[in-house]
């Protein structure tokens, strides 16, 4: 195998990469690990594996590298991001000169077979957001100096041998922006430092169980109100739970299992968020049921065996609408077990095994056909002769198998398996860990069946090969994961080629495919070796995601140079001054102006569906038959240039179901072209006035609204870097074919760039009566710029006025008319006639929630995060489940005798983008 091959892995595995290697170190370090890796792709051959026949490198994730981590991976001064998971042929220590790859900002190494300390070194990376060591067999203690990393959003060490104390002052502490703490299943010991939590930090996953940490809970945990999923279980935790323990309001998984905790149960009121409770195993002080459980509207599990549990159990509980399970093995409860009249639907199994049950119900004998009901242990069952089935211990029915797709499965020979599609295929397998999942009934297909979907809908939208998934055998493992296996089968041929398993291995390794996080939870991916890969075609095993010249040269800078300027799309963009430097890019196809002019039928005027002070939109179809709207910039527009560069710098790192994507761009002679899908809905500010004719209903409005607040959510928090909207307006919201939310236009946006200062100082730009009154005074930008207009669209949302009509200023009629002490706060007149009628659920809160974001104080307005959070709380209160999908049907279409009114036209300022699926992966 040539030398040459090597230099490939200058990006070993990167989704982050390098445009050209311009040194010849780089060419030293892939020598290196030439020299100590095994199993290469075996179609890595020829003279020059960086020209045209080879289009570089995404991920090896699968593909069976046997070898460690050279030392001399330091030569690689410009690599961004390393990911080499589901190697576990990958063994040895991670080197310590890891630490002087700067410019690193993902690290993942999940499911190798890494051993040894964390080197201290890892804490130089200082541009480090994603940090993900788990499932290896790294020891030792934590390094403290990943405390350093001020940027790090997602920090997991699970599942290795590390042992010691959790580091603080210095150490974690300092990570005031991390929101991941997964550190379960390790050797940890120690008691956790109160010094580890402040209100500053904004965690909301920590995870620490499976570990031998002593002492105990401390109360400064109360502080992090961002918490939402908290596990402390099989630890050696000891005294009394914090008072303060409900001050978590936002957080929906609690365990607290299997310590030595003692002292009054923790009282949970006001944590209404709840789905899964398990206080089992610990040595609580004898009690009477406490009436609080039943005010857990959200609860699906309460686990609390061996609680000292005592008395009757309320027949209340079992009427909490969400609740599956119940288990409250080796109590002291007694009476008579009733699940009275009005259980939950979802009720599936009620477990009270050695307790001091005497009868049951009549109304329970019943219900026993469906719920399964365990008594064993109990005085009911000791009478002779008892017969009963809740009388002996039957395991709850858990199996699961993706059914075929209306097709009978087919014979296949040698190891090739029968699709769901009933195709013969060689599948590639792995195994889904959830750390916290929301609900306990492992046999309700539906959850799965959703899961699935998911994945083939996200599969599709990024355009991963993948046929079909076939998931089996749900588990819960001695951790309490649901332990799920999955096979992904490929699409039009028998087997997947390399650039399959990679992509597959990616957007797992690196969270891209984002699972219902509240049914979820956290999860892990950890995928099998893949041994039957097809011939990758014309020499191109895998793609290299953001080449943009497609050419390496590793000689000489100045060559390097020379062969990027030549193949760079923007070379002449730097001849146009008005539109500053070039743009840099993460995946946006170019398009040629000849492409798209036969498209949009020679931007022909019957094929013009928008106009402004930009430009035109074309309606155009794709040879594919996917239709788009072709954005073009009229000739000389100098504000176009820049809002050209911004939205496709911006739109090109973005990937969110619920921002638009960009699909490409044409950049020619004096062409400045944006290309989105064609969305078919309008605006919300179209739907509202009611010229597309749509009619939204509350419930409707209230998914909107989550979903522009989870956008906006997403580019402030998970945006890298952070992104200001800075123009959030009921015209820059789209609405897809589903009537879901999209946040859009991001001509006038701005990045997050000083995180310290925490905001951006500009010239104010924006809409009157949506722009933050802050910022207009200060000309200081913060994300909560953008919550104040996010506000305004509340409000907008529920009386369908503009922000300022006629004279008179949204913000300010509410907060004259609001009485919170009348009927919808007295708000009648001023809310939308069209739903006066129907039933508000949630309106109060949704209508304080809007208040709140119109604080004048930008530091007294919520965070998107929080305002997400409040959001779906909302919906639960009106009875809808936050986590479900839009479906078209909630929204009725009526014609408006004054004509419909193109979402693509407006004639002060156009405002259209739209969304693709986007044609190359980005971590999220």
């Amino acid at each position: 195998m040539g030398s040459r091959i090597w230099i490939c892995l200058l990006l070993v595995s990167v989704q982050i990469l390098l445009v050209a290697a311009q040194t010849n170190n780089d060419y030293i370090a892939l020598f290196a690990l030439k020299d100590v890796w095994q199993n290469a792709p075996p179609n890595w051959v020829g003279s020059d594996p960086c020209g045209s026949s080879w289009d570089g490198i995404r991920t090896l994730a699968s593909v069976g590298l046997v070898g460690q981590l050279s030392g001399e991976i330091e030569l690689l001064s410009e690599l961004q991001a390393l990911d080499l998971s589901y190697n576990k042929g990958l063994t040895g220590s991670l080197p310590p000169s890891i630490g002087k790859l700067k410019k690193l900002t993902n690290l993942i190494l999940v499911g190798c077979g890494f051993s040894g300390p964390i080197p201290d070194t890892i804490g130089s990376l200082q541009q480090l957001r994603i940090l993900s060591l788990n499932s290896n067999s790294f020891t030792g203690n934590i390094p403290p100096a990943i405390g350093n990393l001020s940027k790090l959003y997602w920090l997991d060490l699970a599942d290795n041998k590390l042992e010691g104390p959790i580091p603080v002052s210095p150490g974690l502490d300092m990570l005031v922006n991390t929101k991941h703490f997964h550190f379960g299943k390790n050797n940890l010991s120690g008691e956790i430092p109160s010094k580890l939590f402040s209100s500053k930090m904004t965690l909301i996953h920590v995870l620490f169980e499976s570990n031998s940490l002593w002492g105990s809970i401390p109360s400064t945990l109360g502080l992090v109100h961002t918490l939402e999923v908290l596990r402390l279980d099989r630890n050696l935790l000891i005294g009394p739970v914090p008072s303060n323990l409900n001050n978590l309001v936002h957080v929906q998984e609690l365990f607290l299992s299997n310590n030595r905790l003692t002292g009054p149960l923790p009282n949970l009121t006001g944590m209404t968020l709840l789905n899964y409770v398990d206080m089992s195993n610990n040595t609580f002080d004898v009690s009477y049921f406490p009436p609080w459980f039943s005010t857990l509207k959200s609860l699906t599990t309460l686990m609390m065996e061996s609680t000292q549990l005592q008395g009757s159990i309320p027949v209340t509980l079992f009427s909490l609408p969400q609740l599956q399970t119940v288990v409250l093995r080796t109590n002291q409860l007694n009476g008579t077990l009733d699940v009275g009249s009005s259980y939950s639907e979802q009720l599936r199994l009620i477990d009270l095994q050695n307790n001091l049950v005497v009868s049951i119900g009549d109304f329970a004998k019943i219900a026993n056909g469906k719920i399964k009901i365990i008594l064993a242990r109990n005085p009911v069952c000791e009478e002779t002769g008892v017969t009963e089935a809740y009388c002996t211990i039957q395991q709850p029915n858990s199996s699961y198998t993706t059914l075929p797709d209306n097709c009978t499965p087919v014979m296949c020979s040698s190891n090739q398996i029968s699709s769901p599609h009933c195709r013969c295929a060689y599948p590639y397998h792995g195994t889904l860990f959830f750390r916290a999942p929301s609900f306990s009934d492992l046999g309700n297909s539906g959850i799965y069946t959703s899961l699935a979907e998911s994945m083939m809908t996200f599969f599709r939208s990024h355009q991963l090969s993948v046929d079909s998934v076939y998931l089996s055998n749900p588990t819960k493992n001695a951790d309490d994961y649901l332990v799920l296996s999955v096979e992904f089968f490929p699409y039009g041929e028998d087997r997947f080629n390399r650039t399959g398993i990679s992509g597959i291995g990616f957007v797992f390794s690196n969270q891209t495919f984002k699972p219902n996080n509240v049914t979820f939870g956290p999860y892990f991916f950890i995928g099998d070796l893949y041994e039957y890969f097809a011939a990758a075609i014309g020499g191109s095993v895998l793609v290299l995601l953001s080449l943009l010249a497609g050419i390496y040269a590793f000689r000489q800078k100045r060559r390097a140079e020379i062969a990027d300027k030549q193949n760079n799309p923007f070379a002449s963009w730097e001849q146009n001054k008005r539109s500053g430097d070039v743009p840099h890019l993460k995946g946006a196809r170019s398009f040629s102006f000849e492409e798209l002019k036969k498209y949009a039928n020679n931007f022909s005027e019957g094929n013009v569906i928008g106009a402004g002070g930009y430009g035109k939109v074309y309606r155009g179809a794709l040879p594919t038959g996917q239709l788009v709207a072709v954005k073009r910039a009229q000739q000389g527009s100098m504000q176009g240039g820049h809002e050209f560069k911004t939205e496709i710098e911006l739109l090109s790192r973005v990937h969110h179901k619920n921002v638009v994507s960009l699909l490409g761009f044409c950049f020619e002679k004096v062409e400045h072209m944006l290309v989105y899908e064609y969305i078919p809905n309008g605006t919300l500010k179209e739907s509202l006035s009611g010229k597309t004719g749509i009619r939204l209903d509350w419930m409707r409005r209230l998914r909107i609204a989550l979903g522009v607040a989870r956008g906006l959510q997403y580019l402030h928090e998970l945006a890298n870097p952070p992104i200001i909207h800075r123009d959030i307006k009921s015209n820059n919201i789209l609405l897809d074919e589903r009537l879901n939310a999209k946040v859009s236009d991001f001509g006038l946006s701005k990045l997050m760039g000083d995180v310290e200062k925490g905001h951006v100082t500009t010239q104010v730009k924006g809409t009157m009566g949506y722009m933050d009154p802050e910022y207009y005074m200060t000309q200081q930008l913060t994300e909560k710029s953008d919550v104040y207009s996010f506000g305004v669209l509340m409000l907008e949302l529920v009386t369908a006025r503009q922000p300022i009509e006629k004279g008179k200023y949204i913000v300010r009629e509410v907060k004259l008319k609001m009485d919170k002490t009348q009927v919808r706060y007295n708000l009648h007149d001023l809310l939308d006639p069209t739903i006066l009628d129907l039933t508000l659920g949630g309106l109060d809160k949704f209508v304080d929630l809007a208040m709140k974001c119109v604080e004048d104080a930008g530091a007294e307005r919520p965070t998107m995060g929080e305002v997400v959070n409040e959001i779906e709380n909302i919906m639960r209160i009106a009875g809808l489940n936050p986590n479900a999908d839009s479906a078209s049907t909630s929204a009725s279409h009526e014609v408006d005798s004054r004509g419909y009114n193109h979402p693509y036209s407006d004639d002060s300022l156009f405002v259209y983008s739209g969304a693709f699926p986007p044609s190359k992966l980005e971590p999220q």
